[in-house]
Formats: structure tokens, C-alpha cells, sequence
């Protein structure tokens, strides 16, 4: 669990009523340039019962990202979502690679096993070609194809929320951007939405707030995102919702087990 660093923050406490920012807050177990948040999760909406009749409703998740380090450029992040039996009762995973900048999305991968549903996809982004080698696999057949992708750089839901946490204190306004999601390319807006402060390890932190959704006028994303980040450098994410056609994910954070600190904008 997270402790408190210094005698200072502690007499803050006792005296009450200040709310506390991450970098009051210990980083975890190892630093380096690794980060890993554990949460729970919950499946939310007024249809999640209909998806409960398949999948878990409740379970584990973790955001792993791996910075750059002597030798490797990229940074590589991860969600997994898990049954509460873990992997083997089920999971949902994300995963994405960036440039060293978190600018550009060089690779990005979804996949699950629920019962007898599995499948996985993987897309790698040639820019210069402009154009994406897609593979999907599920257990009866493997397809592989290409296809044309639009000119600027594409964020996969990973990237899209890596780049509001690396920029949360410049977007004050809606930007508009692509959201590559199961196999096409969607306009969507980034927009900053209310702060919120949230219990955790007996604290209160202090977070932004910060969503995507459709953009006016373009292809329908069946699908939204919203987050919510501590205000300091480390932009940890203290809540996740990911909405998709008949329910919402809801990750609360539990834990840091690492914190390798981002590069967060200014």
C-alpha cells in the first residue's frame, strides 16, 4: 500500500481538510521505468446485466507501461482486465506500442478469452506506406490483410489515454484527433470535463478530468472513454471508464506497485 512520505504531509492530515496531490504519495514498491496500477472493476450500464450473462461482472486490472531504456526505444503499455478467479477465468487485454514521444502508435493489439470465445487482433501502423498489416485470430482461422490508413497518427484507446495523461495541464479546450478501434479509424474529441477528488489509502487526491467521444458529424464510435488524473507530474489514473455499445468497464485504483515517472507536459 501507499504511504505517506514526509512528517509534513502527516501533520497535514491531522490538521484536516487539505487534499492531497500524487507526489505526496510513495510511488510503490520499485521505481525505474516501469509504472504498474492495479484496480478493480466493475461492469456498469443499463444493459451490463445482458453481458453478465456471459462474461464477469467484477474482477482485477492492471496498467503496466514500460518506458524507454538503454536499448529500447519505445514505450510499450498494457491493460489487462481479469475474472476474479485471474487470466485463466477470463480476461480482456489491450495492448499498444508508442514511439519513444508517446506521440505515435506504432502497434496496437486487443484480444479476450471468455469460455469459448477467443480472439485477437494486432495492427502495426507503416506510416510511411500508410497503411496497417492487420491479423486476426480466433480458433477456427487466421486472417491476415492490409489496409490503407488516413494521413496524420493514430491512438489506439491505450496511446489516446497515455497522450491526456502526458498533456492533461495543456488541453483546456476540445482537440480533435483519430481513434484507431477494432480494425477502423474513428473521429473523435479529446475534452477536459470536471475535476473530482478521490478517497484512496485514506487520502483525498485531487484529479482531472478528461474524456473521448464521437466527434460531431463524423463515423459513429461505438464507444467513449473517460479518465481522471492525479494533478501532479505523474498524472496516475485514478479512475478509467471504457463504454462500448452495451456496458461500461469502471476501473477504480487500488494500488501502484511502480511508478517510472512519464514525461508529462507542462
Amino acid at each position: 500500500m501507499l504511504k505517506i512520505r514526509s512528517i509534513g504531509v502527516a501533520v497535514l492530515l491531522v490538521l484536516g481538510g487539505s487534499t492531497l496531490f500524487a507526489s505526496e504519495l510513495n510511488c510503490g514498491k520499485t521505481a525505474g521505468n516501469l509504472e504498474d496500477f492495479r484496480y478493480s472493476w466493475r461492469l456498469r450500464g443499463g444493459l451490463s446485466w445482458i453481458a453478465g450473462l456471459i462474461i464477469p461482472t467484477w474482477g482485477s486490472g492492471q496498467l503496466l507501461t514500460t518506458f524507454p531504456s538503454p536499448g529500447r526505444d519505445a514505450i510499450s503499455s498494457q491493460l489487462l482486465i481479469t475474472a476474479p478467479a485471474g487470466r485463466s477465468g477470463g480476461f480482456f487485454e489491450y495492448e499498444t506500442e508508442m514511439d519513444g514521444a508517446g506521440q505515435k502508435t506504432l502497434m496496437s493489439s486487443n484480444g479476450y478469452a471468455w469460455g469459448s470465445k477467443v480472439r485477437a487482433e494486432t495492427a502495426r501502423f507503416d506510416y510511411e506506406r500508410r497503411v496497417a498489416r492487420i491479423r486476426k485470430e480466433t480458433p477456427e482461422k487466421v486472417e491476415n490483410k492490409i489496409k490503407p490508413i488516413p494521413e496524420g497518427q493514430l491512438r489506439d484507446v491505450l496511446s489516446a489515454i497515455y497522450f491526456l495523461r502526458q498533456n492533461a495541464g495543456r488541453i483546456t479546450r476540445p482537440l480533435l484527433t483519430q481513434i484507431y478501434s477494432d480494425g477502423k479509424e474513428y473521429p473523435v474529441v479529446f475534452r477536459p470535463i470536471e475535476k473530482k477528488t478521490f478517497d484512496f489509502d485514506g487520502r483525498r487526491v485531487s484529479a482531472l478530468g478528461f474524456e473521448i467521444v464521437d466527434a460531431p458529424g463524423g463515423k459513429k464510435w461505438p464507444g467513449s472513454v473517460k479518465i481522471y488524473v492525479s494533478e501532479d507530474a505523474r498524472r496516475i489514473p485514478f479512475r478509467i471508464e471504457i463504454v462500448r455499445s452495451l456496458a461500461s468497464v469502471e476501473l477504480k485504483l487500488q494500488s501502484v506497485e511502480a511508478c517510472g515517472f512519464m514525461q508529462a507536459s507542462k
